[in-house]
């Protein structure tokens, strides 16, 4: 892929931090000329991110980029947990991620948000260690070549879903950014977590 110069953006929870992630996809939307249709689906995928982010900037801090490769395009978010976070604290995350009220969180982004949550506090296991919360995370997780270690993968977690033709995927079929992104990855590399959202037209 081909980084563009000069944009990656320090995010933080606030909303004008999180607005720069919208105009981002508007502006290379408009650099590459995608039509109307391809313009409004780039837009929404960042907006599911921005939708997402919050909570998880809460403890720690944030980088974006898009990478493009003509019609090809990669939403990147790498998040660093904040040296603040106290041990008690991590624990206290740690339990509220793996209860089953959490990891029956409903909605595709939710449960991509609760990955990423058990990532960034869980940073110091790597994700090979990284205790499987329930079949979503089973599902999804597996070798890429974007990461050194398994990581979290939609399209893993479609072919599992799609060959089982039960409530995920039904879930997955409602869901904007399972029919509109071709993959979205969470790994970790060393203490940071990334999520990367891909899309080519």
């Amino acid at each position: 892929m081909e980084l563009k110069e000069n944009c990656v953006w320090k995010i933080s929870k606030d909303d004008l931090s999180l607005q720069r992630i919208l105009e981002s996809a508007e502006e290379i939307a408009e650099k590459t000329k995608l039509n109307s249709k391809q313009s409004m689906h780039l837009r929404l995928l960042a907006e599911e991110l921005v939708e997402m982010l919050p909570s998880l900037l809460a403890f720690s801090s944030g980088e974006f980029w898009i990478e493009q490769n003509g019609k090809s395009f990669e939403l990147h978010t790498v998040l660093t947990p904040n040296e603040a976070i106290t041990t008690e604290q991590r624990d206290e995350l740690l339990s509220v991620s793996s209860s089953g009220k959490n990891a029956a969180a409903s909605g595709i982004m939710s449960k991509i948000r609760l990955a990423a949550t058990f990532m960034i506090i869980d940073y110091e296991r790597n994700s090979a260690d990284f205790p499987l919360i329930n079949d979503f995370y089973l599902d999804g997780m597996g070798t890429n070549p974007n990461f050194m270690v398994p990581a979290w993968s939609l399209e893993n977690y479609r072919i599992k879903a799609k060959s089982e033709k039960n409530e995920k995927w039904d879930e997955l079929e409602k869901s904007i950014i399972a029919n509109i992104a071709d993959d979205v990855v969470v790994g970790v590399e060393g203490r940071k977590v990334e999520i990367i959202v891909k899309k080519s037209f």
